[in-house]
């Protein structure tokens, strides 16, 4: 009875009834049916995207929008699937398909996944540019991933043991790979995991019996260069043309259809401008 009495003589209503400027704004946003970071784009995933060309189209998008920030973390396609069932990104890029169990995680928290392709990727076999080689056939890189090739000589190169480098387990890349090349067999126990493309080239250029795989835009790296595979050599045209065998779509991954400033940097990703920095950094266009 005390409290009620207090509260009858209160003159103004308590402080947290009185909601911040900050908190207000949040509000407001609320109600307009707008998210309150609509300025600020959250992509999270894969580094075949996220090392080059997501940064690059975002650059662009900002040059026109000057008032949007973006943050893009590159740490593999599992990451950026991860992070649209979990909310924590507005888009996830994936050089990959998401996987069933994903998909199921995704239906049972409520979050409609859905897939956009950007572009097309082929992931090249490289190696040191002092390697005789030119080309091999699938099932020759299939032997030398899973370890049953183990020096070059075996495949017609100069004698020495082969050092592999893959990408890291949550790379799409490193799951797309074992299904294109490897039949779906386990890496050899011997292979080196690398964060990303970028880092896989650097290994191979350094390393005279090295072998490794990148996206088409790591190809020109210094040091390196590319194999042919069963006779096709990792090319835009070849991918276009549907001639190279370990071509693959990249994706956008969202939680229905996006909204706001990020379905703007979708449709920017998509439209013409964005398809021809996709094309110049080395990915084939879907337009």
């Amino acid at each position: 009875m005390k409290s009620r009495g207090l509260l009858k003589k209160s003159p103004t209503p308590p402080a947290f009834f009185l909601p911040s400027p900050r908190i207000l704004a949040f509000i407001l946003a609320l109600a307009a049916g707008i998210p309150a970071s609509a300025g600020k784009i959250v992509i999270r995933g894969s580094d075949t995207l996220g090392a080059k060309l997501v940064p690059m189209l975002a650059e662009q998008y900002r040059a026109a929008k000057p008032g949007v920030t973006f943050e893009i973390a590159a740490e593999g396609s599992t990451t950026g699937i991860a992070a649209i069932i979990d909310g924590t990104a507005q888009i996830g890029m994936s050089s990959r398909s998401a996987k069933s169990t994903e998909m199921s995680a995704a239906s049972a928290k409520g979050v409609d996944m859905r897939a956009t392709i950007v572009a097309y990727d082929g992931i090249g076999i490289i190696v040191n540019a002092g390697n005789p080689l030119a080309g091999l056939t699938r099932r020759q890189i299939e032997q030398i991933f899973t370890g049953d090739i183990t020096d070059w000589s075996a495949v017609g190169g100069k004698p020495g043991k082969i050092s592999i480098y893959t990408r890291n387990t949550s790379s799409g890349t490193y799951a797309d790979f074992k299904q294109l090349a490897m039949r779906k067999r386990d890496y050899a126990r011997s292979s080196q995991k690398m964060a990303g493309n970028e880092q896989i080239a650097a290994e191979v250029a350094r390393n005279p019996n090295g072998i490794g795989y990148v996206g088409l835009a790591y190809l020109g790296s210094p040091g390196i260069k590319a194999l042919s595979a069963d006779g096709a050599l990792p090319t835009k045209q070849a991918v276009l043309d549907k001639k190279y065998p370990l071509a693959r779509p990249t994706f956008y991954y969202t939680n229905g259809q996006p909204s706001g400033e990020a379905a703007a940097f979708v449709a920017f990703t998509l439209g013409e401008e964005g398809q021809r920095i996709a094309e110049k950094i080395g990915f084939v266009p879907v337009r």
